[in-house]
């Protein structure tokens, strides 16, 4: 324990060995007795949020969709953003293979590999199932076999598995946000 005290600029006493010999056992001890205390706190709060029920996840679908105003005001809004960053956009086929086009222009300058990119995704969310299977709103089998099929749409699930996979992390610009995916533990993730 630190024990912290104004400077007023008078010198300090000096105190001998075995004053400073005592407080610091004080404090070890102290830091022993609420390092126990702390323990069973944290045994009594673990055992209490085991016994709760846990809230299933569901997945909202946005049923909202934008007039053609609006659309274009946001699409001008995303190229206003990217070129404060110096990007610019690429166009991909909007044919529900677009996430995997996009990466494939990305990782390979060209939309045409998206068939390889979304086989190497695939493979990834199956590798580290335990990783991905908690964000998935169905038996992970069928979303795989679903994720399996060219045209079916990637989502957020696919794009971490694609940052994972290629040890990397992506970043979205949307009309509003920037945001990231990110690869925290590529020592164990790309298998």
């Amino acid at each position: 324990m630190t024990h912290m005290f104004p400077y007023d600029g008078a010198s300090s006493s000096s105190t001998s060995l075995s004053s400073q010999k005592s407080e610091t056992d004080d404090d070890r001890m102290i830091a022993m007795v609420l390092s126990e205390e702390y323990a069973k706190l944290d045994g009594a709060m673990a055992k209490r949020l085991s016994n709760l029920t846990s809230i299933p996840h569901v997945p909202r679908i946005n049923t909202y969709f934008p007039t053609y105003s609006d659309a274009t005001m946001d699409h001008h809004r995303l190229l206003d953003r990217l070129n404060v960053y110096g990007l610019y956009e690429v166009r991909v086929s909007g044919d529900g293979n677009c996430q995997f086009r996009a990466l494939s222009d990305q990782l390979y300058r060209s939309p045409d590999y998206h068939k390889h990119v979304r086989k190497e995704i695939v493979k990834q969310l199956k590798a580290c199932n335990s990783l991905y299977e908690g964000y998935v709103p169905m038996k992970y089998k069928h979303y795989c076999k679903k994720m399996k099929k060219s045209g079916e749409w990637g989502d957020h699930v696919t794009l971490q598995a694609a940052a994972d996979k290629h040890l990397t992390f992506y970043i979205v610009f949307t009309k509003i946000y920037t945001l990231a995916t990110s690869n925290y533990r590529h020592s164990f993730m790309n298998p």
